[in-house]
């Protein structure tokens, strides 16, 4: 970043009033009469009806359109364990996406707490303040054993979006990237670079979704991750498998799939060459990927290439989907967001690739078309559409699955049919 940029962020933040969040009044708020319905002693009503039922609580406060943003600041961005407090400039970040994109309000919490279950311990004692709790910048492996002890402590969903955002974005451009590459899911041999929150939950949504997990080879910092390496976590132990291929070049061997979620330039030019025809590579380091798609797409012609940047062609980008699909949860009051409503958020975001990009997201984009292929296997960010695709399917998989604790709402858009076809 040029000095200059990095003294606009600065700015973008201080002024006119530092911070990107701020809280407004709902209700009318001008008169003695108003003032005792807001407090004292209307306020005593709803709190009695919440004591009775506490469900009440999402009709009488904001609860059901509330969300927590909650880090302990153990891997914010690509800067690391930068602690909470410096974390709180990309919660805030992360609230305004919330609120612009899905109108949902949030509360950022920056939790002081390295030890997960202190962690775990604090969030649980305030979670009644939320309808749904938005995990972020959380370090592996203490995610996973944070998120899933959250999702048996609570009754609201917890979605740790550093997981199961990446995955399903990932999932999505990929199964649109196969489809153009004429490649079936459970029949593609696929390589992980990455055995992190982002690596895990990528594979594991794929596996879900058909992706045969024989035919997926993870690496770490230690190589392939094989059945002979002792010591493993649970989360790696899953896909370690019988292999006798230890180091990146191997694995990518006749490999159909490449996704990186790792660190700058460790894929070279010849790795991809030993890939098998009509690869699709997902490198999505950031700021620099895994390789280049200028020296990736100059080594291969029948390449199908995904980075996590805007300023190439098919951005997988977290924002495509953790606004949508919380909105999607909060209108049915869900319990918990489960594979099968990260699964309908999926073929959400393929079946929106495949309408033709309105106008004004062309003239966003500065693209005079845009429309299914290889330079456009994802959403751009900006699609106004999202909202009508993505919360309706997954609000609908929510009720089928039952965690939902209302009925598909009436102001949603038909049920959207269930689908499963990936090609």
């Amino acid at each position: 970043m040029s000095d200059a940029f990095k003294q606009a962020a600065l700015d973008y933040h201080a002024k006119p009033r530092p911070g990107k969040l701020a809280i407004a009044i709902t209700k009318p708020f001008t008169t003695p009469e108003e003032l005792s319905l807001a407090y004292s002693p209307g306020v005593a009503e709803p709190v009695t009806e919440i004591q009775r039922d506490p469900e009440l609580a999402f009709r009488y406060t904001s609860r059901g359109n509330l969300v927590g943003v909650i880090t302990n600041g153990t891997a914010v961005l690509g800067l690391g364990r930068t602690g909470a407090l410096a974390g709180k400039p990309v919660m805030e970040g992360k609230a305004v996406l919330f609120k612009k994109f899905a109108d949902i309000d949030v509360f950022d919490i920056e939790v002081d707490a390295s030890d997960p279950d202190a962690f775990i311990e604090t969030v649980a004692r305030i979670a009644p303040t939320f309808g749904g709790i938005n995990l972020e910048d959380i370090a592996a492996p203490d995610c996973f054993r944070i998120e899933q002890a959250l999702i048996e402590k609570l009754d609201i969903p917890v979605f740790h979006d550093d997981q199961h955002g990446t995955a399903i974005i990932v999932a999505a451009g990929l199964v649109n990237a196969l489809q153009l590459q004429e490649k079936l899911l459970e029949d593609i041999r696929i390589v992980c670079l990455g055995a992190g929150a982002a690596g895990v939950a990528s594979m594991n949504l794929l596996a879900a979704m058909g992706a045969r997990r024989e035919n997926m080879l993870m690496l770490d910092r230690q190589g392939v991750i094989h059945s002979g390496r002792e010591g493993l976590p649970p989360e790696k132990q899953s896909f370690a498998v019988e292999t006798d291929r230890r180091t990146l070049a191997e694995a990518l061997d006749g490999a159909d799939v490449f996704i990186g979620v790792s660190g700058p330039r460790l894929m070279s030019v010849d790795m991809l060459k030993g890939m098998a025809p009509r690869p699709v590579v997902f490198a999505l380091s950031n700021p620099i990927p895994e390789i280049m798609p200028s020296d990736a797409l100059a080594a291969r012609d029948d390449l199908i290439m995904a980075t996590g940047r805007s300023d190439f062609p098919n951005q997988v980008n977290n924002v495509l989907g953790f606004p949508y699909i919380f909105r999607g949860a909060l209108d049915v009051r869900a319990r918990r967001i489960n594979t099968e409503m990260q699964i309908a958020a999926v073929h959400a975001l393929c079946a929106l690739t495949h309408e033709p990009a309105p106008r004004v997201v062309m003239e966003a984009y500065r693209q005079t078309s845009l429309s299914f292929g290889p330079e456009y296997i994802i959403p751009k960010p900006l699609d106004p559409r999202l909202i009508e695709f993505v919360p309706p399917a997954v609000a609908a998989a929510a009720v089928d699955t039952g965690v939902a604790r209302s009925s598909y709402p009436a102001h949603y858009p038909a049920r959207p049919e269930a689908s499963n076809n990936l090609e």
